[in-house]
Order: C-alpha cells, then structure tokens, then sequence
C-alpha cells in the first residue's frame, strides 16, 4: 500500500485555489472541478460530505487538530506577501521558537491551520556565516550536526 497525499475538504474549490496558487506559490497538478491537486503534494475536495456519504453537519470547520507545514527561504519576504492578504485571518502573529525558527500560523478559508517557518537551512546557513561551528549551530538550532554539515 502507498501513501498518496493528504485531502483538505473545502466549501469552495476556487477560493481555494486561489489562496494557495496566490499565496504560496502551489501549482495546480490536476483540476477536476471539484478536486484539485497541488504540487506540494496535497488536494482539496469541494462537497466532500456528498464524496463520501456522510452528513454534511459531521464536517468539522475550525478544528485546530492537524496543519501544513510550508517553509520559506525569506521569511520577511513572505510576510509582506501576507500583509496584502488582509482577508487571512492568524492563528498567531509572528514569532520565534527557541531553536531560532521564525513562524506564523494561519488559517485558510476553510479553517484549515497551516503553519509557514523559515528554512531551518536558511537559519543554519546564517549562523555559521557568523562564524559560528558546526557544533555550535547545532546545538542553537537543535538539530543533528549532519543536518548542519549538509547546510554548509
């Protein structure tokens, strides 16, 4: 048996896409009206209560239980993309976890939380460019030391 990819149900597959195509740069691998795949490996599915037999009251909106996760090279970057979106709502505003990686959850139209860090191998790089070792960023970031070795 084979994992194929994680399904978001949505209520309305072009808001949709449009948040995820505009916001984080996904492309559309295949669009089947109700069901759209993206690149990043994951689709979204329109009605999905009808797809699978279930009452439509039983699909959960805001569950706060599961997210995306997407990384970015230039945080500070992305969140001037989102400054634009004054239509998405945070599920936190900005901040930084004690192994230096910058964050901010959001939601997407559906509720769905999605969770967008800074590049754990941006965040190495930038240490050591401060002169800093192998080890030394390692223990700052808190990841292996081989992670480290193959940021270099």
């Amino acid at each position: 048996m084979k994992f194929c990819l994680p399904l978001l149900a949505v209520q309305d597959v072009e808001a949709s896409k449009a948040f995820y195509t505009q916001l984080f740069g996904q492309e559309v691998v295949l669009d089947l009206g109700k069901n759209v795949t993206f690149s990043g490996g994951f689709a979204i599915q329109q009605d999905f209560a009808w797809l699978t037999d279930i009452d439509p009251a039983s699909v959960v909106r805001h569950s706060n239980n599961m997210e995306l996760y997407f990384e970015v090279e230039n945080f500070d970057d992305f969140l001037l993309l989102l400054e634009k979106h004054k239509e998405v709502k945070l599920v936190h505003p900005p901040k930084k976890h004690e192994w230096q990686q910058r964050v901010v959850r959001i939601y997407d139209p559906d509720f769905h939380m999605i969770e967008i860090g800074e590049s754990m191998e941006v965040i190495a790089r930038r240490y050591l460019s401060q002169g800093l070792s192998v080890e030394e960023v390692s223990e700052i970031i808190q990841h292996p030391v081989e992670f480290v070795r193959k940021c270099i």
